[in-house]
């Protein structure tokens, strides 16, 4: 499962803030770059801790919280909702009121279910760019498959080009009516 969209929410636990941010991944230098403009954004921030998990790629990291009370239940949580190619940033400002190990590990988690409420939870579907040329007697066969969810452009001139976004199953049907295309990006 994935996330849809981005998404940001913020909370306040006796006067420490609590900023929460969730992202959608591909790949690990995507986190990086994530976490170092946060880490410009949020300078003045007491931590930044985070998880992620991209396929079986798996990381947390508690930035100097007692071990196991921050990056832990930010990963709990994005386990517990089957979650991958996300991650979970939690900028910390402490506010004079230390929570101990139990309240870090609430606080942690909270953010994380909290700010994941603010989107949906969607099955991961590995989805291909490509690029379909095809005559308008071939268009009449499978306009049916198409839709607009698919459809990203559409070029009218000798022969209709569609660039789309395809599912596993949507390739097959294509590949049934050998229809030749190009794949202009994978994993997406």
């Amino acid at each position: 499962m994935i996330i849809e969209n981005n998404v940001f929410n913020q909370i306040e636990i006796n006067k420490s803030k609590f900023i929460t941010y969730l992202y959608k991944v591909k790949n690990i230098d995507e986190v990086s770059n994530y976490l170092n403009e946060l880490k410009k954004k949020y300078k003045d921030a007491t931590h930044i801790c985070y998880a992620y998990i991209i396929d079986n790629n798996i990381k947390f990291n508690d930035d100097n919280e007692p071990s196991g009370t921050a990056g832990v239940p930010i990963l709990d949580v994005l386990k517990k909702n089957n979650l991958t190619y996300i991650v979970c940033f939690v900028i910390r400002y402490f506010g004079g009121i230390k929570l101990g190990s139990g309240g870090l590990i609430r606080a942690y988690s909270n953010s994380t279910s909290l700010c994941l409420k603010k989107t949906k939870i969607i099955p991961y579907e590995n989805l291909t760019k490509i690029k379909l040329t095809i005559s308008y007697q071939e268009n009449k066969l499978i306009e049916k498959l198409l839709t607009s969810k698919n459809i990203i452009e559409t070029n009218y001139n000798e022969k209709i080009t569609y660039i789309l976004l395809i599912n596993n199953s949507l390739k097959e049907k294509l590949d049934n009516f050998n229809l030749s295309y190009e794949i202009l990006e994978t994993n997406l």
